[in-house]
């Protein structure tokens, strides 16, 4: 096997560097209503027929964004049905403390895995950059997920889909880390754990992809597990340091 020795290491976050530990329709329910009773307290009665509204157009949103890879983010969401019931110039701060009242009710499931830390600060001692790219509909909560984690020190760059509004596989938001920390492709590792995002992207941007099984087994990885192949596979990130140091060596 050619050796591969790479300058700089590209994460993504959930399932990868944190984990939710609760069921998600559930959770995201009571998000739901605590996003109805925000707006609320604030003046925007919506009704209780909100609730169920508000998930039908984030379901349709998460189907599009899927076929597509546009990230056109929860707050776009949310004023497509606000300017649809009739309500015109929400003032910023409304919406965004709605939202944030929405978020720390999943944010409160979203554990850090027991080797990330440990495992980035490794990473870092022997000398490779580190940069993150996630998945997100909405760049604060994924923020405060990385101060949750408590990682951002180690990250030279931070990129969400948000923020950037492509998300991965779509090889601009790679192609954009890149150019931002000024590395060419095969310099570059991508570990993940989803194969039609983190894998496929990486592999189609010529970025060296390895795929973390530890929370790998959902309906969309066993749908691509014969078709979208990484080129090297961990169990845990504390595995990590040693397969970058046997790829150094060939």
């Amino acid at each position: 096997m050619m050796s591969k020795k790479f300058e700089a290491i590209f994460f993504d976050l959930g399932d990868t560097l944190m984990y939710f530990d609760d069921d998600w329709p559930e959770v995201f329910f009571l998000a739901r209503q605590e996003l109805q009773r925000s707006l609320q307290k604030a003046g925007v009665d919506l009704g209780q027929e909100f609730v169920e509204e508000f998930y039908q157009r984030m379901s349709a949103y998460y189907r599009e964004r899927d076929t597509e890879f546009i990230e056109y983010t929860v707050k776009n969401v949310l004023n497509t049905i606000l300017e649809d019931r009739g309500f015109q110039d929400i003032p910023e701060t409304i919406l965004t403390n709605s939202l944030s009242d929405m978020h720390l009710i999943t944010q409160a499931h979203w554990i850090p895995e027991d080797d990330a830390l440990a495992t980035l600060a490794r990473l870092r001692e022997l000398g490779y950059r580190l940069a993150l790219i996630s998945n997100a509909s909405d760049d604060p909560n994924t923020q405060v997920l990385i101060d949750k984690l408590g990682a951002r020190e180690f990250f030279e760059v931070i990129i969400s889909s948000a923020a950037l509004g492509v998300r991965k596989p779509n090889p601009k938001i790679f192609q954009h880390a890149l150019v931002r920390m000024n590395l060419k492709p095969e310099e570059v590792a991508m570990v993940g754990d989803t194969l039609g995002a983190d894998i496929l992207g990486a592999r189609n941007s010529g970025i060296f992809s390895i795929w973390i099984r530890r929370r790998a087994n959902t309906p969309g990885n066993r749908a691509h597990v014969e078709t979208i192949l990484p080129d090297a596979q961990i169990d845990t990130l504390s595995e990590l340091p040693g397969l970058l140091a046997q790829l150094a060596i060939g």
